[in-house]
Protein backbone atom coordinates (compact mmCIF):
# COMPACT_ATOMS: atom_id res chain seq x y z
CA UNK A 1 0.00 0.00 0.00
CA UNK A 2 2.99 2.22 0.53
CA UNK A 3 2.73 3.47 -3.32
CA UNK A 4 -0.76 4.73 -2.54
CA UNK A 5 0.84 7.09 0.37
CA UNK A 6 1.69 10.51 -0.13
CA UNK A 7 5.09 11.46 0.79
CA UNK A 8 3.81 14.43 2.59
CA UNK A 9 -0.16 16.25 2.98
CA UNK A 10 -1.23 20.08 2.33
CA UNK A 11 -4.41 22.09 2.68
CA UNK A 12 -3.80 23.38 -0.20
CA UNK A 13 -1.40 23.44 -4.00
CA UNK A 14 -1.10 27.20 -2.54
CA UNK A 15 0.20 26.86 0.70
CA UNK A 16 3.24 24.64 0.17
CA UNK A 17 6.14 26.33 0.91
CA UNK A 18 7.97 26.29 -2.57
CA UNK A 19 10.92 28.16 -1.11
CA UNK A 20 11.88 25.53 1.20
CA UNK A 21 11.43 22.83 -1.57
CA UNK A 22 13.95 24.64 -3.42
CA UNK A 23 16.30 25.51 -0.75
CA UNK A 24 16.33 21.53 -0.15
CA UNK A 25 17.06 20.68 -3.71
CA UNK A 26 13.90 20.59 -5.81
CA UNK A 27 14.67 21.83 -8.93
CA UNK A 28 10.52 21.03 -10.22
CA UNK A 29 7.15 20.93 -9.82
CA UNK A 30 4.47 18.62 -11.50
CA UNK A 31 0.97 19.66 -10.87
CA UNK A 32 -2.35 18.10 -11.74
CA UNK A 33 -4.50 20.70 -12.68
CA UNK A 34 -8.39 19.59 -12.06
CA UNK A 35 -9.20 20.43 -8.60
CA UNK A 36 -5.67 20.79 -7.69
CA UNK A 37 -4.99 23.89 -8.69
CA UNK A 38 -8.67 24.93 -10.53
CA UNK A 39 -12.24 23.81 -10.67
CA UNK A 40 -12.26 20.65 -13.00
CA UNK A 41 -12.55 21.75 -16.17
CA UNK A 42 -12.37 25.75 -15.80
CA UNK A 43 -9.53 27.61 -17.60
CA UNK A 44 -6.26 28.83 -15.04
CA UNK A 45 -6.94 31.36 -12.68
CA UNK A 46 -5.23 34.12 -11.27
CA UNK A 47 -4.51 32.60 -8.45
CA UNK A 48 -2.62 29.89 -10.54
CA UNK A 49 -1.12 31.99 -13.29
CA UNK A 50 0.54 34.17 -9.91
CA UNK A 51 1.44 30.76 -8.40
CA UNK A 52 3.66 29.83 -12.01
CA UNK A 53 4.81 33.14 -12.04
CA UNK A 54 6.58 32.67 -8.17
CA UNK A 55 7.43 29.28 -8.91
CA UNK A 56 9.31 30.77 -11.84
CA UNK A 57 11.37 33.97 -9.69
CA UNK A 58 11.90 30.90 -6.98
CA UNK A 59 13.83 29.08 -10.08
CA UNK A 60 11.86 26.25 -10.13
CA UNK A 61 10.32 24.56 -13.66
CA UNK A 62 6.88 22.96 -13.68
CA UNK A 63 4.92 20.78 -16.22
CA UNK A 64 0.69 20.14 -15.68
CA UNK A 65 0.32 16.57 -15.89
CA UNK A 66 -3.58 15.51 -16.18
CA UNK A 67 -6.27 12.99 -16.55
CA UNK A 68 -8.97 14.83 -18.34
CA UNK A 69 -9.56 14.60 -21.91
CA UNK A 70 -7.56 17.31 -23.33
CA UNK A 71 -4.39 16.18 -24.65
CA UNK A 72 -2.02 15.73 -21.51
CA UNK A 73 0.35 13.58 -19.95
CA UNK A 74 -1.47 11.45 -17.44
CA UNK A 75 -1.43 11.18 -14.46
CA UNK A 76 -1.82 7.55 -14.02
CA UNK A 77 1.42 5.64 -16.18
CA UNK A 78 4.91 6.17 -15.15
CA UNK A 79 5.98 6.90 -18.15
CA UNK A 80 3.64 10.32 -18.19
CA UNK A 81 5.52 11.31 -15.36
CA UNK A 82 9.07 10.50 -16.93
CA UNK A 83 8.34 12.38 -19.95
CA UNK A 84 7.24 15.43 -17.96
CA UNK A 85 10.48 15.40 -16.04
CA UNK A 86 12.37 14.96 -19.57
CA UNK A 87 10.46 18.29 -20.23
CA UNK A 88 11.29 20.30 -17.59
CA UNK A 89 15.09 18.26 -17.21
CA UNK A 90 14.57 17.52 -13.61
CA UNK A 91 15.01 13.66 -11.87
CA UNK A 92 12.65 12.10 -9.31
CA UNK A 93 15.29 13.25 -6.69
CA UNK A 94 14.83 17.04 -7.87
CA UNK A 95 10.87 16.52 -8.45
CA UNK A 96 7.96 16.90 -6.63
CA UNK A 97 4.41 16.50 -7.39
CA UNK A 98 1.32 17.68 -6.35
CA UNK A 99 -2.65 16.22 -6.69
CA UNK A 100 -5.38 15.50 -5.16
CA UNK A 101 -6.24 11.94 -5.99
CA UNK A 102 -4.60 8.86 -4.33
CA UNK A 103 -5.30 6.13 -7.12
CA UNK A 104 -4.27 8.30 -10.10
CA UNK A 105 -1.64 11.39 -9.08
CA UNK A 106 -0.08 10.14 -6.06
CA UNK A 107 0.33 6.28 -7.20
CA UNK A 108 1.54 7.13 -10.71
CA UNK A 109 4.13 9.74 -9.22
CA UNK A 110 5.41 7.62 -6.53
CA UNK A 111 5.87 4.43 -9.23
CA UNK A 112 7.84 6.90 -11.03
CA UNK A 113 9.76 7.78 -7.60
CA UNK A 114 9.09 11.40 -7.10
CA UNK A 115 8.03 12.95 -3.83
CA UNK A 116 4.41 13.13 -3.62
CA UNK A 117 2.03 16.21 -1.69
CA UNK A 118 -1.57 15.21 -1.51
CA UNK A 119 -3.46 18.44 -1.49
CA UNK A 120 -7.57 18.80 -0.69
CA UNK A 121 -9.47 18.95 -4.00
CA UNK A 122 -10.57 22.93 -4.69
CA UNK A 123 -14.15 22.03 -5.33
CA UNK A 124 -16.55 19.24 -3.50
CA UNK A 125 -18.70 18.80 -7.50
CA UNK A 126 -16.56 15.73 -8.81
CA UNK A 127 -17.68 13.11 -11.35
CA UNK A 128 -19.29 9.96 -9.84
CA UNK A 129 -16.31 7.75 -10.78
CA UNK A 130 -14.34 10.59 -8.77
CA UNK A 131 -16.39 10.67 -6.00
CA UNK A 132 -16.62 6.73 -5.40
CA UNK A 133 -12.87 6.64 -5.40
CA UNK A 134 -12.99 9.22 -2.50
CA UNK A 135 -14.72 6.55 -0.28
CA UNK A 136 -11.88 3.97 -1.00
CA UNK A 137 -9.20 6.94 -0.71
CA UNK A 138 -10.46 7.22 2.75
CA UNK A 139 -9.83 3.75 3.58
CA UNK A 140 -6.20 4.39 2.42
CA UNK A 141 -5.75 7.45 4.71
CA UNK A 142 -7.06 5.80 7.48
CA UNK A 143 -3.74 3.33 7.37
CA UNK A 144 -1.73 6.16 6.43
CA UNK A 145 -2.30 8.35 9.52
CA UNK A 146 -2.18 5.44 11.68
CA UNK A 147 1.12 4.44 10.25
CA UNK A 148 2.83 8.28 10.52
CA UNK A 149 1.42 8.59 14.14
CA UNK A 150 3.64 5.99 15.33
Amino acid sequence: MSKLYPWAEAASAYQIDYQKEYDNGVRGVLFDVDNTLVRHGEPATKQAKELFEHLRSIGLKTCIISNNKEPRVSTFAKEGYEDAMKRIHTTPDTTIFIGDQIFTDIYGANRAGIRTYLVQPIHPKEEIQIVLKRYIERIVLFFYHRRNKR
